[in-house]
C-alpha cells in the first residue's frame, strides 16, 4: 500500500508528475530518499539525449538587491516557448540571479576560464608558497589544488548552491532539466555593483 503523503511529499520536493513519483516510491519500497536518487537517475537517462538538442528559446532574467546596489542579467536558454514560461524555468532562472549577486562568480563554466589566468594565478600562488620549505612536487600538488578551488569559486555552474551547499548550481540546473524534459543552457550574465 502506497503512503499518499509520501507521495505528495515526493511530488512536491521534486516537481515530477505524480505517475513517475508512484513507480519511483514503488520502485523503492517507500523509502523516500532512494526515491529522490531512482527519479534523478530516469531523468538523466531522459535528458541524456536531449543535450545535443538545440536550446533556441529563453528568457532574459534581471534582479536587482534589496539595496539597489547590485543587479544582475542572465540570459537561460531551453528549447521551448512553453519551457520558457514555465514556473520550474523562471524558478530556476531567478535561483541563479541570487546566486550570481551572492557569490560574485566571473565565467559560466570552467571551461570560459582563459590559460592565461589560470596561468597568472599559478604564478600567484607558487610565490604565496615559495618560501615554505616544501619540496618541489608537493608544492605543485598544492598550486594545483589552489588552482582547482579557484575554478570552482570562479565559475557558476560549479560553485556550492548558496541555499544548499551540499548541491552545485550544475546540480540544480539538472533538476530543472528534469523537470521540464529539456536542455537547458546557461548562455551568459553579467552582474553590476555600485
Amino acid at each position: 500500500m502506497l503512503n499518499i503523503d509520501l507521495l505528495k511529499q515526493l511530488r512536491e520536493q521534486t516537481g515530477i508528475s505524480m505517475m513517475e513519483c508512484k513507480k519511483a516510491l514503488e520502485e523503492s519500497n517507500g523509502d523516500l530518499k532512494r526515491a529522490k536518487e531512482i527519479l534523478r537517475e530516469k531523468g538523466k537517462e531522459l535528458i541524456k539525449g536531449r543535450e545535443s538538442r538545440a536550446a533556441g528559446k529563453g528568457i532574459i532574467k534581471s534582479y536587482i538587491h534589496a539595496n539597489g546596489k547590485i543587479g544582475v542579467l542572465l540570459q537561460i536558454n531551453c528549447e521551448s516557448d512553453f519551457v520558457a514560461k514555465s514556473e520550474p524555468f523562471i524558478s530556476l532562472a531567478h535561483e541563479l540571479c541570487l546566486q550570481i549577486a551572492a557569490s560574485v562568480p566571473l565565467f559560466v563554466k570552467t571551461s570560459e576560464i582563459s590559460e592565461a589566468l589560470l596561468e597568472q594565478e599559478k604564478k600567484i600562488y607558487r610565490k604565496q608558497f615559495a618560501d615554505s620549505g616544501k619540496p618541489a612536487e608537493m608544492l605543485e600538488k598544492i598550486v594545483n589544488g589552489k588552482l582547482e578551488k579557484y575554478k570552482k569559486e570562479v565559475s557558476l555552474l560549479s560553485q556550492p548552491w548558496v541555499k544548499d551547499p551540499n548541491k552545485t548550481v550544475q546540480e540544480l540546473v539538472e533538476e530543472a532539466r528534469v523537470k521540464t524534459g529539456e536542455n537547458i543552457e546557461v548562455v551568459r550574465f553579467t552582474r553590476f555593483e555600485v
